[in-house]
């Protein structure tokens, strides 16, 4: 006999994300009772529920104890468990960089004024917003154009696009780049935000801002 977390569990499988916003996601999101059930039946099976809510998704990902196993293979440790080579991965977080953090800092923007200016007596807390209003994009002659030699060029960079969008991560249509429904979720924005806007990537941001601030004027 089924039961609805029996069925978000199988959904999340075959399907691989679900909107948030549908029912059962949603009743996953808010249900304590309910979430702890699909909490305890995903554990059981290495896999936790992958909920941000930036995101407009939900998904599945390994349990910490399970990374190990799946990732550690003949004495080296995996970086992804989709066989993604390095450029791609690479390539993957430039992406995450130049199209979550932009949108995170919109998110967070119209959040924090949204509590500011709200005016009703109960303080009812207004939703995060998601979708196409905080979303950005970026075209594909851009990305080349910005970081095409430290990624291997427009052919090898056509290709990961490719791998990228048929695992989700991104969306592509008339040579322009969106997020898909696996880019704000399957990479952690507290470890990663960090390492980029202080590390390698740091200088490559600012240089691609400053040419986008000139365009501008």
């Amino acid at each position: 006999m089924t039961d609805d977390a029996q069925v978000l569990i199988a959904r999340l499988i075959a399907e691989r994300w679900i909107r948030r916003a549908e029912p059962l996601a949603r009743r996953a999101l808010v249900d304590e009772e309910f979430r702890e059930e699909v909490t305890r039946r995903l554990a059981a099976c290495g896999l936790r529920l992958l909920d941000n809510p930036y995101a407009t998704h939900i998904a599945l990902g390994l349990e910490s104890v399970a990374e190990e196993p799946v990732l550690a293979r003949n004495g080296q440790w995996l970086s992804n468990n989709l066989a993604l080579p390095r450029d791609c991965v690479a390539l993957l977080v430039v992406l995450w960089a130049l199209l979550i953090l932009p949108k995170r800092e919109r998110q967070i923007s119209r959040r924090d004024s949204a509590d500011t200016q709200q005016n009703d007596m109960f303080g009812l807390e207004k939703p995060i917003p998601t979708g196409g209003d905080v979303e950005g994009s970026l075209p594909e002659r851009t990305l080349l154009a910005d970081f095409g030699k430290q990624l291997g060029g427009k052919t090898r960079i056509g290709f990961n696009l490719g791998i990228l969008s048929r695992h989700g991560f991104i969306e592509r249509h008339l040579s322009v780049i969106r997020e898909g429904p696996l880019l704000d979720l399957a990479l952690d924005h507290g470890v990663l935000a960090p390492r980029i806007l202080d590390g390698a990537l740091a200088e490559l941001l600012a240089t691609r801002a400053a040419k986008i601030a000139i365009k501008e004027e």
